[in-house]
């Protein structure tokens, strides 16, 4: 599930506003992530608490601390970096969008109007980490292993909806290159 790396200027928000802000980022990751997989069945929402609990037991949110420099030059206000990672298939536009959106709005609300313009100064990059890539418990963890964990009735759906995705980004490239597919039959 979503892990992220999250770049807070030491001294920047008041204990409780930081630790009020990653919770609120935590879910929010959660949240979005999950829409992602809840959306493959027409009835998320019997799942969706049992989903929900799984999921917070594997999201993890790093702090790490930085100083940053503008035109060569200590920032003057606070800077962020939100370093999200998703199992590939999990990230499409829906997703990069709100989270981008919602991280921002969570550093605006934790910073309480202290600082002019937060949403020039908060950057989020998404990534979704290739399959076979992810690993933990000494293992190779793959999508349908995550899946499996958190919503077990949606394994299958997951991967096909990946395999889908992965088949159009081939066609498009090869479209890009100007080079003929072939009907698989």
């Amino acid at each position: 599930m979503p892990m992220c790396d999250a770049y807070i200027p030491l001294d920047a928000l008041s204990a409780d506003a930081e630790r009020e802000m990653l919770s609120r980022i935590s879910e929010l990751l959660i949240e979005h992530e999950l829409r992602r997989t809840l959306d493959l069945v027409d009835d998320a929402d019997a799942d969706a608490d049992a989903s929900t609990k799984r999921a917070r037991s594997i999201a993890w949110l790093s702090v790490l601390r930085h100083e940053a420099y503008v035109a060569s030059a200590p920032a003057q206000a606070p800077y962020y970096k939100f370093v999200v990672n998703v199992p590939e298939g999990q990230a499409d536009d829906e997703f990069r969008i709100s989270v981008t959106r919602d991280i921002t709005l969570a550093v605006a609300d934790a910073e309480g109007g202290r600082w002019p313009h937060p949403e020039f100064r908060v950057w989020v990059f998404t990534w979704e980490v290739a399959d076979g890539t992810w690993g933990s418990a000494g293992r190779i963890i793959r999508l349908d292993d995550l899946i499996d964990f958190v919503a077990p009735q949606m394994r299958e759906q997951a991967v096909k909806r990946l395999a889908d995705r992965r088949r159009d980004d081939a066609r498009a490239l090869l479209a890009a290159a100007d080079v003929e597919t072939v009907a698989s039959g």
